[in-house]
């Protein structure tokens, strides 16, 4: 029987000839859309600059660029700085089952090595796709105990699926596809214990820079164990917890694809997806019963079993702090009547009104099962009064989707965020009619640079 690379390698090879739908085609543009987005709006925080300068240290020979400013790279380097640039935020979009973020963990990747080779949406969809398959089909059986353990799955799991989505968009042969699996598992890592610091988004930039470093090793006959996933001390022995993922092998590619059942998860709130249920919970209890800081008493917030495992629970003194806080971003949701970029300043986050809120939250984790995940929020008012509402499914996520109207206005508010000259509508016309043109078209348009006209 042929051993996990080698199935998922021939699964890869097989899915690059496979017909595509329309709505799996525009899933995959939102992703490509979203994670620009928010690379744009994250693109002046400190790690990212100090990211791009480390890489400006390679040279700036290159056929792949840094979204933001359009500088030439070699694709490796751009898709580590885009990679930390769109995930510095914690805006980019995300899988619940794998506990992490799907496409920040190959869009970079692919979009860097489709500048090199001259890809069309065509070929970027289908790497796409397959990529988000693996992943997904992983993370059912194996992401809870793996992020329990203290693995970022962004990185830690998603470089198999970014290695192999970068391996479909090459064009790579069965063999070659497994060797640079075998070298993704080289590089796998990402620990939790960086959630709230710069190295968070380093691991996002990693993962891509490690897929990129790894296809194109294979691609040149550099060469890996056949047995790296499920050998005695392949991946699955390290990062797994006795899972039998031979089924959900098998299962790759057979109808309904994962990007079709799972969907993707497009954040609506620019912070921590575990906080977002409760979010909606608070924001609708506030506009409903025109609730204000000085009638709350107490907000007591009970998430499903695991929901507060990537969250810090001590109060913030920056932004980046703040986006895994839930109390904070309680407190600023009643305060301010919104979560938005601007809600994550560091000098917004240290307001007095805000520390005198974050007394009043209190969280805990009900017992049961991870999933499905859901929330529930309690507050009481001056007076004695309780208000509460549960929260099943969070806005943006893919049982209740942002439209792509909403999704444009994330967009906007990202370039605005960003300080970035560039027309959020316009630039969404050409990712959604990438079918017709090639990605580094579409990439261009954020520099204003000349592009085919697409009617969509």
């Amino acid at each position: 029987m042929a051993g996990a690379s080698q199935q998922i390698a021939a699964f890869g090879t097989r899915f690059a000839s496979a017909p595509l739908t329309d709505a799996q085609r525009h899933q995959a543009y939102r992703a490509l859309l979203d994670t620009v987005a928010c690379a744009i709006a994250g693109h002046r925080d400190e790690a990212p600059r100090l990211a791009l300068d480390y890489m400006r240290g390679f040279g700036s020979a290159g056929q792949a660029t840094v979204w933001a400013s359009s500088e030439p790279m070699h694709a490796e380097c751009a898709a580590f700085v885009n990679g930390v640039t769109a995930h510095v935020i914690d805006y980019d979009d995300v899988m619940t089952p794998m506990r992490g973020h799907i496409s920040v963990a190959m869009v970079p990747a692919l979009a860097a090595l489709a500048q090199m080779t001259g890809a069309d949406g065509t070929r970027f969809t289908t790497a796409y796709l397959a990529g988000f398959e693996l992943m997904a089909k992983l993370s059912r059986v194996m992401a809870l105990p793996h992020y329990s353990r203290g693995w970022h799955s962004t990185s830690a799991l998603g470089v198999l699926g970014a290695t192999l989505a970068c391996g479909v968009l090459l064009g790579l042969t069965e063999a070659q596809t497994s060797h640079a699996l075998g070298l993704a598992v080289a590089q796998a890592a990402g620990s939790r214990q960086n959630f709230g610091a710069m190295a968070k988004s380093f691991q996002a930039g990693q993962c891509n820079a490690a897929a990129v470093r790894a296809v194109l090793m294979a691609q040149s006959g550099f060469t890996a164990s056949p047995d790296a996933i499920d050998g005695k001390f392949g991946y699955l022995a390290l990062y797994a917890s006795g899972e039998d993922i031979s089924p959900a092998l098998s299962a790759l590619g057979t109808p309904p694809l994962e990007i079709d059942a799972m969907g993707i998860d497009i954040k609506k709130y620019p912070c921590c997806y575990a906080i977002h249920r409760a979010l909606d919970g608070l924001l609708a209890l506030r506009k409903t019963h025109a609730l204000t800081s000085a009638n709350v008493t107490k907000i007591a917030i009970t998430n499903s079993a695991g929901g507060l495992d990537a969250l810090l629970p001590q109060p913030p003194t920056n932004g980046l702090q703040a986006k895994f806080n839930m109390a904070y971003c309680m407190a600023a949701a009643l305060l301010d009547g919104e979560i938005r970029l601007a809600s994550f300043d560091d000098a917004k986050v240290m307001r007095p009104e805000i520390r005198a809120l974050l007394p009043k939250v209190s969280l805990q984790e009900a017992p049961g099962a991870i999933l499905p995940r859901w929330s529930h929020v309690r507050i009481e008012l001056a007076g004695g009064r309780v208000l509460e509402q549960r929260v099943n499914t969070a806005r943006g996520d893919a049982g209740d989707p942002l439209s792509d109207a909403e999704l444009i206005e994330k967009v906007a508010d990202c370039f605005a965020c960003g300080n970035f000259n560039a027309d959020a509508k316009v630039f969404a016309q050409h990712v959604f009619g990438l079918s017709q043109q090639r990605v580094s078209d579409a990439l261009h348009v954020l520099r204003g640079i000349h592009a085919p006209k697409i009617v969509v």
